[in-house]
């Protein structure tokens, strides 16, 4: 039997160039499921992401999704692409196991907590206060620094990570600390500034965009203190869940959720494409 993917629409291309296309996925010429295939915005030649990719559940256990994923890359080579991504729920075990089996490798993970109101006690001699403006300048331009090279790490290209660095950093403060729904704290012990937090308002939840602590002052506890802090700042505004992205390989941070009752939610993986 012959898998292939059948176009449903016209190759769709938006005004910042990036394409999407759906199709049809068939054995000898019979529907069997879905894919959505499309690019990712970026300086550089595009990443493409499955959107969706699905298979009716009379045919699934056949390796159709395999093959399926397989076309998908065949059709991204074919738009220029070197890297193709996917996000896919932490409870899709066959979809998680089907991706690695392909080479996909986690990239970032999405995780989430549910707040239960307790209150905020903060360590005796920390004490948390409002970003300053001079502040902010240094942060935000170490900030998209760092994230920048997470990414470069992670195989993008220098330009592209750089660009979307400064595309993520300003879409999400467009106004700096004086944005809405954004909180963005100083965190001192004994009078010395020991660590950041940046906290919003995402998709009805709170939402850690970054927190850090100072390379000096690892170790003691305050990175543990910067989420607690998160979450009090979470309830009070409302809010009854928080989120946050972690990259792939950093164990410390990975620890610390997972000590606070984060669990995750979804995964992020990627592939080059040769």
């Amino acid at each position: 039997m012959t898998t292939t993917l059948r176009p449903t629409e016209p190759l769709l291309r938006a005004d910042d160039g990036t394409l999407s296309r759906r199709y049809q996925v068939c054995v000898n010429s019979r529907p069997v499921g879905r894919v959505h295939l499309a690019t990712e915005p970026g300086s550089g030649p595009p990443a493409a992401r499955i959107r969706d990719l699905g298979i009716d559940a009379p045919d699934r256990g056949r390796g159709r999704g395999t093959v399926a994923a397989l076309a998908a890359e065949e059709v991204a080579r074919g738009w220029g692409c070197r890297q193709i991504e996917v996000t896919v729920p932490a409870s899709a075990a066959a979809a998680l196991a089907l991706t690695r089996a392909l080479g996909y490798v986690p990239r970032n993970r999405l995780m989430e907590k549910k707040l239960d109101g307790t209150p905020l006690v903060l360590p005796p001699g920390s004490a948390d206060r409002p970003m300053t403006r001079d502040e902010y300048e240094v942060w935000d331009r170490e900030g998209r620094r760092h994230y920048a090279e997470d990414w470069i790490r992670r195989g993008v290209p220098e330009a592209e990570a750089r660009a979307k660095a400064d595309r993520d950093y300003g879409g999400a403060l467009p106004q700096g600390p004086a944005t809405a729904n954004m909180w963005l704290s100083v965190l001192e012990h004994e009078g010395v500034p020991v660590g950041d937090l940046w906290l919003g308002r995402r998709s009805g939840h709170a939402f850690v965009y970054d927190v850090g602590v100072r390379a000096d002052q690892r170790g003691r506890g305050h990175g543990r203190t910067l989420m607690r802090l998160a979450e009090a700042r979470a309830t009070a505004a409302g809010l009854d869940r928080i989120a946050l992205n972690v990259f792939a390989g950093n164990t410390p941070a990975e620890r610390l959720y997972e000590s606070l009752g984060y669990e995750t939610t979804e995964y992020h993986l990627y592939k080059t494409l040769l």
